[in-house]
Protein backbone atom coordinates (compact mmCIF):
# COMPACT_ATOMS: atom_id res chain seq x y z
CA UNK A 1 0.00 0.00 0.00
CA UNK A 2 2.80 2.43 0.89
CA UNK A 3 4.62 1.60 -2.34
CA UNK A 4 1.45 2.34 -4.30
CA UNK A 5 0.95 5.66 -2.48
CA UNK A 6 4.51 6.78 -3.19
CA UNK A 7 4.28 5.64 -6.82
CA UNK A 8 0.98 7.51 -7.31
CA UNK A 9 2.54 10.60 -5.74
CA UNK A 10 5.55 10.40 -8.07
CA UNK A 11 3.32 9.99 -11.14
CA UNK A 12 1.10 12.83 -9.92
CA UNK A 13 3.98 15.28 -9.58
CA UNK A 14 5.42 14.20 -12.93
CA UNK A 15 2.04 14.68 -14.65
CA UNK A 16 1.76 18.13 -13.07
CA UNK A 17 5.23 18.92 -14.43
CA UNK A 18 4.18 17.81 -17.93
CA UNK A 19 1.06 19.99 -17.66
CA UNK A 20 3.17 23.01 -16.71
CA UNK A 21 5.63 22.23 -19.53
CA UNK A 22 2.73 22.23 -22.02
CA UNK A 23 1.13 25.36 -20.56
CA UNK A 24 4.36 27.36 -20.25
CA UNK A 25 6.31 25.84 -23.16
CA UNK A 26 7.97 29.17 -23.94
CA UNK A 27 9.38 29.49 -20.40
CA UNK A 28 11.55 26.37 -20.34
CA UNK A 29 11.85 23.26 -18.17
CA UNK A 30 13.09 24.97 -15.00
CA UNK A 31 10.08 27.30 -14.92
CA UNK A 32 7.78 24.27 -14.92
CA UNK A 33 9.84 22.43 -12.30
CA UNK A 34 9.79 25.49 -10.05
CA UNK A 35 6.01 25.64 -10.36
CA UNK A 36 5.84 22.00 -9.24
CA UNK A 37 8.13 22.83 -6.33
CA UNK A 38 5.96 25.81 -5.40
CA UNK A 39 2.82 23.66 -5.59
CA UNK A 40 4.41 20.97 -3.44
CA UNK A 41 5.55 23.53 -0.88
CA UNK A 42 2.06 24.96 -0.44
CA UNK A 43 0.30 21.57 -0.40
CA UNK A 44 2.71 19.82 1.95
CA UNK A 45 2.82 22.74 4.41
CA UNK A 46 -0.99 22.72 4.60
CA UNK A 47 -1.07 18.92 4.90
CA UNK A 48 1.63 18.57 7.54
CA UNK A 49 0.29 21.65 9.34
CA UNK A 50 -3.05 19.88 9.66
CA UNK A 51 -1.32 16.69 10.81
CA UNK A 52 0.69 18.53 13.46
CA UNK A 53 -1.62 21.20 14.82
CA UNK A 54 -5.12 19.83 14.27
CA UNK A 55 -4.97 16.03 14.16
CA UNK A 56 -1.92 15.78 16.42
CA UNK A 57 0.05 14.69 18.28
CA UNK A 58 2.85 17.25 18.47
CA UNK A 59 6.38 15.98 17.78
CA UNK A 60 7.80 17.76 20.84
CA UNK A 61 6.03 15.31 23.14
CA UNK A 62 5.41 12.24 20.94
CA UNK A 63 8.65 11.72 19.01
CA UNK A 64 9.16 8.10 18.01
CA UNK A 65 5.50 7.06 18.29
CA UNK A 66 3.68 4.94 15.70
CA UNK A 67 2.63 6.63 12.49
CA UNK A 68 -0.98 7.63 12.01
CA UNK A 69 -2.67 7.04 8.67
CA UNK A 70 -2.60 10.72 7.73
CA UNK A 71 1.06 11.02 8.72
CA UNK A 72 1.89 8.12 6.39
CA UNK A 73 -0.11 9.68 3.54
CA UNK A 74 1.69 13.02 4.05
CA UNK A 75 5.07 11.31 4.01
CA UNK A 76 4.18 9.35 0.86
CA UNK A 77 3.09 12.53 -0.94
CA UNK A 78 6.33 14.24 0.05
CA UNK A 79 8.52 11.25 -0.83
CA UNK A 80 7.05 11.04 -4.31
CA UNK A 81 7.90 14.70 -4.85
CA UNK A 82 11.48 14.31 -3.61
CA UNK A 83 12.00 11.35 -5.96
CA UNK A 84 10.76 13.48 -8.84
CA UNK A 85 12.80 16.56 -7.94
CA UNK A 86 15.96 14.57 -7.22
CA UNK A 87 15.78 12.92 -10.66
CA UNK A 88 15.07 16.28 -12.31
CA UNK A 89 17.99 18.01 -10.59
CA UNK A 90 20.38 15.19 -11.52
CA UNK A 91 19.22 15.19 -15.14
CA UNK A 92 19.34 18.97 -15.63
CA UNK A 93 22.32 19.70 -13.29
CA UNK A 94 20.62 22.71 -11.73
CA UNK A 95 21.53 22.19 -8.06
CA UNK A 96 24.80 21.90 -6.18
CA UNK A 97 26.00 19.20 -3.78
CA UNK A 98 24.36 20.87 -0.75
CA UNK A 99 20.83 20.76 -2.15
CA UNK A 100 21.34 17.23 -3.46
CA UNK A 101 22.53 16.19 0.01
CA UNK A 102 19.40 17.77 1.50
CA UNK A 103 17.20 15.83 -0.94
CA UNK A 104 19.07 12.58 -0.26
CA UNK A 105 18.73 12.98 3.53
CA UNK A 106 15.04 13.81 3.14
CA UNK A 107 14.42 10.74 1.00
CA UNK A 108 16.25 8.42 3.40
CA UNK A 109 14.54 9.92 6.46
CA UNK A 110 11.04 9.65 5.00
CA UNK A 111 11.71 6.13 3.72
CA UNK A 112 12.85 4.99 7.17
CA UNK A 113 9.81 6.54 8.86
CA UNK A 114 7.49 4.80 6.40
CA UNK A 115 9.22 1.41 6.45
CA UNK A 116 9.58 1.26 10.24
CA UNK A 117 6.11 2.68 10.85
CA UNK A 118 7.34 5.04 13.58
CA UNK A 119 8.66 8.61 13.92
CA UNK A 120 6.17 9.94 11.37
CA UNK A 121 5.24 12.64 13.87
CA UNK A 122 8.64 14.34 14.04
CA UNK A 123 9.33 13.63 10.36
CA UNK A 124 6.18 15.58 9.45
CA UNK A 125 7.40 18.30 11.80
CA UNK A 126 10.75 18.43 10.03
CA UNK A 127 9.03 18.58 6.64
CA UNK A 128 6.74 21.39 7.80
CA UNK A 129 9.72 23.41 9.07
CA UNK A 130 11.77 22.74 5.94
CA UNK A 131 9.05 23.50 3.41
CA UNK A 132 7.40 26.54 5.00
CA UNK A 133 10.04 28.80 3.44
CA UNK A 134 10.02 27.01 0.08
CA UNK A 135 7.17 29.01 -1.54
CA UNK A 136 9.05 32.22 -0.73
CA UNK A 137 12.23 30.80 -2.25
CA UNK A 138 10.39 29.94 -5.46
CA UNK A 139 8.63 33.33 -5.50
CA UNK A 140 12.05 34.98 -5.29
CA UNK A 141 13.21 33.01 -8.35
CA UNK A 142 10.09 33.92 -10.34
CA UNK A 143 10.52 37.60 -9.45
CA UNK A 144 14.06 37.43 -10.80
CA UNK A 145 12.88 35.87 -14.05
CA UNK A 146 10.20 38.53 -14.46
CA UNK A 147 12.58 41.40 -13.68
CA UNK A 148 10.71 42.33 -10.50
CA UNK A 149 13.21 41.23 -7.89
CA UNK A 150 14.93 44.61 -7.42
CA UNK A 151 11.83 46.19 -5.91
CA UNK A 152 10.04 46.60 -2.60
CA UNK A 153 8.26 43.28 -3.25
CA UNK A 154 11.58 41.50 -3.71
CA UNK A 155 12.90 42.99 -0.47
CA UNK A 156 9.73 41.93 1.37
CA UNK A 157 10.04 38.35 0.08
CA UNK A 158 13.70 38.18 1.13
CA UNK A 159 12.98 39.61 4.59
CA UNK A 160 10.07 37.22 5.22
CA UNK A 161 12.16 34.27 4.01
CA UNK A 162 15.05 35.12 6.33
CA UNK A 163 12.77 35.69 9.33
CA UNK A 164 10.83 32.45 8.74
CA UNK A 165 13.97 30.40 8.18
CA UNK A 166 15.67 31.73 11.32
CA UNK A 167 12.63 31.41 13.58
CA UNK A 168 11.00 28.20 12.30
CA UNK A 169 13.70 26.08 10.70
CA UNK A 170 16.52 27.02 13.05
CA UNK A 171 14.70 28.29 16.16
CA UNK A 172 11.81 25.83 16.44
CA UNK A 173 13.97 23.25 14.67
CA UNK A 174 16.45 23.40 17.55
CA UNK A 175 13.68 22.61 20.03
CA UNK A 176 12.46 19.71 17.86
CA UNK A 177 16.03 18.42 17.49
CA UNK A 178 16.51 18.51 21.27
CA UNK A 179 13.24 16.63 21.84
CA UNK A 180 14.24 14.03 19.24
CA UNK A 181 17.68 13.24 20.62
CA UNK A 182 16.63 13.28 24.30
CA UNK A 183 13.49 11.15 23.87
CA UNK A 184 13.98 7.42 24.55
CA UNK A 185 11.44 6.37 21.90
CA UNK A 186 13.08 7.27 18.53
CA UNK A 187 15.53 4.72 17.12
CA UNK A 188 19.22 5.55 16.85
CA UNK A 189 19.08 5.78 13.06
CA UNK A 190 16.27 8.33 13.21
CA UNK A 191 18.24 10.38 15.73
CA UNK A 192 21.25 10.30 13.41
CA UNK A 193 18.99 11.46 10.58
CA UNK A 194 17.86 14.32 12.80
CA UNK A 195 21.49 15.28 13.38
CA UNK A 196 22.15 15.32 9.62
CA UNK A 197 19.10 17.48 8.83
CA UNK A 198 19.85 19.86 11.69
CA UNK A 199 23.44 20.26 10.49
CA UNK A 200 22.23 21.00 6.95
CA UNK A 201 19.83 23.61 8.33
CA UNK A 202 22.75 25.43 9.93
CA UNK A 203 24.80 25.25 6.72
CA UNK A 204 21.87 26.87 4.90
CA UNK A 205 21.58 29.43 7.73
CA UNK A 206 25.23 30.44 7.32
CA UNK A 207 24.71 30.90 3.57
CA UNK A 208 21.61 33.00 4.24
CA UNK A 209 23.49 35.14 6.77
CA UNK A 210 26.20 35.78 4.18
CA UNK A 211 23.58 36.73 1.60
CA UNK A 212 21.90 39.03 4.13
CA UNK A 213 25.18 40.83 4.89
CA UNK A 214 26.01 41.16 1.20
CA UNK A 215 22.60 42.55 0.30
CA UNK A 216 22.62 44.93 3.28
CA UNK A 217 26.00 46.34 2.22
CA UNK A 218 24.77 46.74 -1.37
CA UNK A 219 21.61 48.52 -0.17
CA UNK A 220 23.63 50.83 2.08
CA UNK A 221 26.07 51.63 -0.73
CA UNK A 222 23.19 52.40 -3.08
CA UNK A 223 21.58 54.64 -0.44
CA UNK A 224 24.87 56.55 0.00
CA UNK A 225 25.19 57.03 -3.75
CA UNK A 226 21.59 58.26 -4.05
CA UNK A 227 22.13 60.66 -1.14
CA UNK A 228 25.28 62.11 -2.71
CA UNK A 229 23.50 62.43 -6.06
CA UNK A 230 20.59 64.33 -4.47
CA UNK A 231 22.98 66.64 -2.64
CA UNK A 232 24.89 67.32 -5.85
CA UNK A 233 21.64 68.10 -7.66
CA UNK A 234 20.65 70.54 -4.90
CA UNK A 235 24.02 72.30 -5.12
CA UNK A 236 23.79 72.53 -8.92
CA UNK A 237 20.25 73.85 -8.63
CA UNK A 238 21.29 76.63 -6.24
CA UNK A 239 24.30 77.64 -8.36
CA UNK A 240 22.07 78.02 -11.42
Amino acid sequence: MLVLQVFCSLIGWFCLYLLFCYTFAQRGAEWSCRLVTLSHGVIIVLLTGYVLFIEGPLPFTHAGTENTELQSVSLAVCLGYFFFDMCWCVCFHTEGPLMLAHHACSIVGILLALLMGVSGCETCGAIFGSEITNPLLQTRWFLRQLGLYDSLLGDAVDLLFIVLFATVRVGVGTVLFYCEVTSPRPTLIMKLGGVAMYALAWVFMVDIARFCCKKSRAKYKKWQENTKLKEAQKVNGKSE
